[in-house]
């Protein structure tokens, strides 16, 4: 992630969840070092006080079984660093929230926010791989895999329009 993109993602983390620890990194994934069988997280940063902030874009429907994963992941990173873990979702107009708000028993450290946005998820994760590409950085496999998946995820009426444009960026880099 480069300097534009980490400053764009703490301003959504400040403005979208009302957070304003001071955000000093990503942790390199091997310091993570999370259970295999766990969720890997999206975009995890780790503030001054060396707590955790995952932040995710949600394009699936948030039922128990989402609500379940997250859990999971919060409570295996709180159990290998014993830091605070704050998950935040950003959810597309589109995504069904269908777990109510509720508190849940853990031995762990951590929190679980959503935040329901009227901007559309799938055509911002567009924006940011296509700058991606105009930086002429490399694109990583996590980022090919959102490109691919792109046209499943969106709103039926924009479908085409995310199929045309994977399809670009697709032939563009192979």
């Amino acid at each position: 992630m480069n300097d534009k993109e980490f400053k764009m993602k703490s301003e959504m983390i400040r403005e979208y969840f009302d957070d304003d620890r001071k955000i000093k990194c990503m942790p390199p994934a091997s310091i993570l070092s999370l259970d295999e069988d766990v969720h890997q997280g999206g975009d995890i940063f780790l503030t001054e006080n060396d707590e955790f902030i995952d932040l995710e874009f949600q394009l699936e429907d948030f039922d128990v079984e989402e609500l379940a994963k997250y859990i999971g992941f919060a409570e295996n990173l709180y159990e290998k660093h014993q830091k605070i873990v704050s998950v935040y979702l950003i959810c597309s107009k589109n995504v069904n929230v269908t777990v109510k708000e509720q508190p849940i028993k853990s031995d762990a450290d951590f929190n679980i926010k959503l935040y329901c946005s009227q901007h559309d998820p799938c055509r911002m994760i567009l924006d940011l791989i296509k700058n991606k590409i105009k930086r002429n950085e490399l694109l990583t496999s996590e980022d090919i895999n959102i490109v691919n998946i792109l046209p499943l995820m969106c709103d039926k009426k924009d479908r085409h329009y995310f199929r045309v444009e994977s399809l670009k960026i697709i032939n563009m880099i192979t």
